[in-house]
């Protein structure tokens, strides 16, 4: 039962974190700056990281792995996000951040919906590798396009600066 309710509450955070961050990718891409959502993007993507670590050990696992990665690469977000001439390294640490919780989104659903097990059954498949690729592409466009903005005298760059 409290395994449960933590998994439901680390799923939420993870939604959270997802739902926030694309809204913040999409405000970068058209240089808006959603400071609160950003926060709240940060903020949930590390204690999904975090609270990952909590279930039960069955040794190091690709999960455990991405999750100490994607700590690395949260706290350079972190370490960048109000440093104006480090603009540019918020905006990628961020988005491989945001991918990285959207991988293991696409991983689980594949794991626990029954209709894309189906489909994917091993997760080595056609359809889990054409959803994953799918959604790194689209991801890598995006932080391309975010980061682009960067060039310019970006309105949300001097705002977190």
């Amino acid at each position: 039962m409290l395994l449960t309710a933590f998994t439901i509450f680390h799923v939420l955070l993870s939604l959270i974190g997802i739902v926030a961050g694309i809204i913040v990718l999409y405000g970068w891409i058209k240089d808006k700056s959603f400071e609160q959502l950003t926060t709240i993007f940060l903020i949930t993507t590390v204690a999904t990281s975090v609270t990952g670590f909590f279930f039960p050990f069955h040794g190091v696992t690709p999960g455990i792995i991405l999750g100490v990665i994607s700590l690395i690469v949260l706290a350079a977000a972190y370490a960048t996000r109000r440093k104006s001439d480090w603009r540019r390294t918020f905006v990628i640490t961020s988005t491989l951040a945001l991918f990285f919780n959207f991988f293991v989104l696409i991983a689980q659903s594949f794991q626990k919906v029954p209709f894309l097990k189906s489909l994917a059954p091993t997760g080595t498949e056609p359809p889990f590798k054409i959803a994953v690729v799918l959604a790194l592409v689209l991801f890598a466009v995006g932080g391309v396009l975010a980061v682009r903005k960067q060039g310019s005298k970006s309105k949300f760059m001097t705002a977190a600066g």
